[in-house]
């Protein structure tokens, strides 16, 4: 098990044990977390935990310019119940995440080390979210990483209101898929997810989508200091 010590550097994510733990300890710098989510590696851990470091075998992913949205979900958008903004309340949305009960787990992994990490992210324009609302209520929401290199990174999702964190998230599918991202990456399996349409691909094959993404983000970026 690979201990993260001051310097910016990660292992390669081949050598992550058969969970997905590829290192412990460090910080959430930013510097780190950009390192991090370019490597194609996430922090997640419990609050009486170090830092945990994760590079799956499978990656839980939705390709934005194949996704199609449920009969049901389109009835939904139909109605006009709920009014979606991008960016407007990200704190709001990364505390609802943190607070909301979730049946299959104690506690949260949302800890206010990671409040701090992602919202210093977010005012770097690095981090977006997703809000939902009704009624002037924030309902419903998402947030995740934005580095520019076509990947998004979902991070966690809540609902107060029926279908909300569905209207978040198919919202933001739209979006990428105007964009032309790559990818919606959302880490490891769950239930919900795949009821969304996520599925899992093997690691290898997110890295090769990773490296496509990191090139085109460099090229970008060369051609702006021309």
């Amino acid at each position: 098990m690979y201990l993260v010590t001051q310097n910016l550097y990660f292992p390669p994510v081949e050598e992550a044990d058969k969970t997905g733990i590829l290192a412990l300890g460090g910080d959430l710098s930013v510097p780190r977390l950009l390192l991090a989510y370019r490597s194609g590696i996430f922090p997640w851990y419990n609050e009486d935990e170090p830092i945990i470091w994760w590079a799956p075998p499978k990656r839980m992913v939705v390709y934005p310019e194949h996704y199609s949205m449920h009969k049901s979900m389109r009835n939904v958008f139909n109605q006009h119940k709920y009014t979606v903004t991008f960016n407007k309340a990200f704190q709001q949305v990364i505390i609802a995440c943190k607070d909301i009960y979730r049946k299959d787990q104690q506690g949260t992994w949302i800890t206010q080390e990671i409040i701090d990490a992602y919202t210093r992210l977010y005012e770097l324009g690095l981090a977006r979210s997703v809000e939902v609302w009704k009624d002037d209520q924030l309902v419903g929401g998402l947030y995740g990483v934005d580095i520019g290199n076509g990947i998004f990174c979902g991070e966690s999702m809540f609902t107060k209101s029926s279908n909300a964190s569905k209207v978040a998230f198919y919202t933001l599918l739209q979006e990428l898929k105007e964009k032309n991202y790559l990818l919606l990456d959302c880490q490891v399996y769950n239930d919900h997810l795949a009821s969304l349409g996520a599925f899992e691909i093997p690691r290898a094959e997110f890295m090769q989508i990773l490296l496509k993404g990191n090139i085109s983000l460099r090229v970008k970026k060369l051609k702006q200091t021309k």
